[in-house]
């Protein structure tokens, strides 16, 4: 029997959008199984996302006032009795923790599923010791009262499991939502940069987050190799803390007129697009979307083989070469085979039609037990 007009079929709850990839596949997520005819509810904290305009208008928002693991039950308690969705899906620590304590005190009858978004032992090693202990006993203690865990990636899949020591039979893995009719529109959007005006030296392209997960500081040692043999320019797209450090490196490398940093782009894609190599130069991840992205739009890729993700999505280096994780040697060494020796763009496209979003929508709609209930 399917639920009346005010019961909701999944309720998403995140604490924000803000700017990262994922926020990004949680608004592509969304939007595609709103779109196949389930009613949605997006639940947020903070709307302060330039992603928050890209939610369809068949999504409902929900306010809430905070995503605070204890002082957040009043709100989520009272949304939860009145609107009774029958799956609720949340993602990190915190906001899955509000969530579960949430169902205890209030008695709902949602069924409560997790994300995993990234290799959780790696980012438990980057934490200082005593927070790092607070997440893991957390992780521990609740992500298994949750009636279904998704993983972003099977070694992300494979990583959690062994953490917090539950059997990896009962994890599912969805990939992300990359692929999406409006990533080919922003692709062919207009580019006025000289760096890619006709006759301009080849464009070598890094993206994400300013942050020492994303190993910019041996992308640069890299590039600085590559340099001694190849006229080329290098764009890293993102901004964050690191920004100083990285702009201080690469003068002291002697690259700084040959290295941009434009900070956070709206549409990066059309660069991505015109760029004639990618570069994921990552200590870690979960399944890394701008890679995917530079396969989408086939654009010749390089990648660290960190865990997890890159693997993968390049199906063991088929796609793209996997080289050492801070190894700036290996890593110019494979940037200049790739410039040299440029793959097929059509086939790397097609490479990554395991990541549409109407796969991803598919393999959640089945991981949550929406199809079944109807």
């Amino acid at each position: 029997m399917i639920p009346g007009p005010q019961h909701p079929d999944l309720a998403v709850f995140v604490a924000s959008l803000f700017h990262g990839g994922v926020g990004k596949m949680r608004v592509h997520l969304i939007n595609e199984i709103a779109r196949c005819g389930y009613r949605v509810d997006l639940l947020i904290a903070d709307r302060g996302s330039p992603y928050m305009d890209l939610v369809s208008p068949a999504v409902r928002l929900v306010q809430l006032r905070t995503s605070n693991a204890v002082t957040g039950i009043p709100g989520l308690g009272t949304y939860l009795l009145r609107r009774r969705p029958r799956v609720l899906l949340s993602q990190r620590v915190r906001v899955n923790v509000l969530a579960l304590r949430t169902r205890t005190l209030t008695r709902a009858a949602t069924r409560m599923f997790v994300t995993v978004n990234t290799n959780m032992t790696r980012e438990l090693e980057a934490l200082k010791p005593g927070k790092r202990e607070r997440h893991l006993a957390l992780l521990r203690r609740y992500y298994p009262r949750n009636d279904g865990i998704i993983a972003v990636s099977h070694g992300v899949a494979d990583d959690f499991a062994l953490l917090i020591g539950w059997p990896r039979g009962r994890i599912a893995v969805a990939p992300n939502p990359v692929v999406t009719p409006a990533l080919a529109q922003q692709a062919a959007a207009p580019v006025d940069h000289p760096w890619l005006m006709p006759g301009a030296p080849p464009l070598v392209i890094g993206m994400g987050r300013l942050e020492p997960q994303k190993d910019f500081p041996t992308l640069l040692r890299a590039f600085a190799r590559l340099r001694a043999t190849h006229s080329c320019r290098l764009m890293i797209l993102g901004e964050g803390k690191l920004r100083p450090e990285l702009e201080a490196l690469a003068t002291e490398l002697g690259i700084r007129d040959e290295v941009a940093f434009p900070g956070f782009m709206a549409n990066p894609y059309a660069y991505l697009a015109r760029a004639a190599l990618f570069v994921l130069s990552s200590r870690w991840e979960g399944s890394p979307n701008s890679l995917t992205e530079a396969l989408a739009l086939g654009t010749p890729l390089v990648s660290t083989d960190c865990p997890n993700g890159p693997r993968e999505i390049l199906e063991n280096g088929k796609h793209g070469a996997l080289v050492p994780v801070g190894d700036a040697q290996a890593l110019a060494d494979a940037m200049k085979h790739t410039l040299d020796q440029p793959p097929h763009r059509d086939a790397l496209k097609a490479a990554a039609q395991r990541y549409t979003v109407e796969r991803s929508a598919t393999a959640y709609i089945d991981a949550l037990g929406l199809a079944g209930d109807r």
